[in-house]
Formats: structure tokens, sequence, C-alpha cells
């Protein structure tokens, strides 16, 4: 089954870029318990999928990522800064 870039829903992607390119991206991090991320994987869409993310702390945690077929056609929002500030851009 093929998946319109953005959704539906509409759901963001992080596609990792070669360090020192791209963008500083908002985020939240939460905390899932070991015993709930089978349920967790199963659930996620494609393109999204989890994998290892890079954070300007240095630190790695294991986040939302999209499978780079998944940007085609898709709006790249990274200016904005997050996902969050992508969705108010048209509130006043």
């Amino acid at each position: 089954k093929r998946h319109r870039p953005g959704g539906p829903p509409a759901r963001p992607g992080l596609l990792r870029v070669e360090a020192g390119t791209g963008f500083a991206i908002a985020l939240e991090v939460w905390a899932i318990p070991s015993e709930r991320v089978g349920a967790l994987l199963a659930s996620i869409p494609a393109p999204l999928g989890l994998g290892t993310l890079r954070l300007a702390d240095g630190t790695a945690p294991k986040g939302f990522l999209v499978e780079a077929e998944g940007t085609r056609g898709a709006e790249d929002i990274s200016g904005f800064g997050g996902w969050r500030a992508f969705l108010a851009r048209s509130v006043p």
C-alpha cells in the first residue's frame, strides 16, 4: 500500500543528512517502557520507522525517521525548525 507524502494523517519524518548540513530541529524526547516498544513499532505506518537520531548535545536516542522514498514529492519543512512550529505557521 502506498502512502501520500505527509499522510494522511499529516506527520513529520526526519531524514538523516550528512553531518554539518541540514537544519536543527526541535523535538520531544519521551520515555517508553521497553515492554511496549514492540507494540509501538508494529503501529508505525510506512514510510516512518524507528532509528537512531543524532542530537546536538551528542546523545543518540531512538526516534522516528522517514524512508527516503517517503520524501518524494513531500514538502521540506526543515526551515521551520520543527513540527510544532510548522503547524503553528498559520495560527495568528
